[in-house]
């Protein structure tokens, strides 16, 4: 039986087992979401997922998009990998277009922690770097 330190009054959310209060929804967009970089489309998608996040703040939400639909010519993967005890982890991608590279502009969750499998390889950018929409 969960005690009451074991999850939040957040219905259909993923919690981090260790954190309780760390704990994310993953929602569908409720409108077409598009990224943009140096002026160059990047991806235009009817089928974005919407993350909002709960940790030791709380995050501004970060759109995911299927594969499918970005331009993976764009991205160049790169060596390194980032560890999320809510999502799992990651692999990163700088974005090159218009003959500019923007540096760890993107990331996919790859290898997933239960409950998060909807978020695996879908792609997500920094919104410093790209501007989604």
């Amino acid at each position: 039986m969960a005690g009451p330190g074991d999850h939040t009054l957040v219905e259909n959310a993923v919690h981090n087992p260790a954190e309780p209060r760390h704990f994310m929804r993953i929602v569908p967009a409720d409108s077409t979401r598009t990224a943009t970089a140096v002026g160059h489309s990047i991806v235009e998608s009817d089928a974005a997922l919407v993350v909002k996040e709960v940790g030791r703040d709380i995050y501004d939400p970060v759109v995911y998009f299927p594969r499918a639909d970005v331009d993976m010519d764009a991205l160049v993967r790169i060596d390194k990998s980032t560890h999320c005890p809510l999502k799992g982890d990651t692999e990163y991608f700088d974005v090159v277009v218009g003959g500019s590279t923007l540096t760890e502009a993107a990331w996919s969750y790859v290898d997933m922690v239960e409950g998060a499998e909807a978020l695996q390889h879908l792609i997500a950018f920094d919104t410093s770097k790209v501007i989604v929409i």
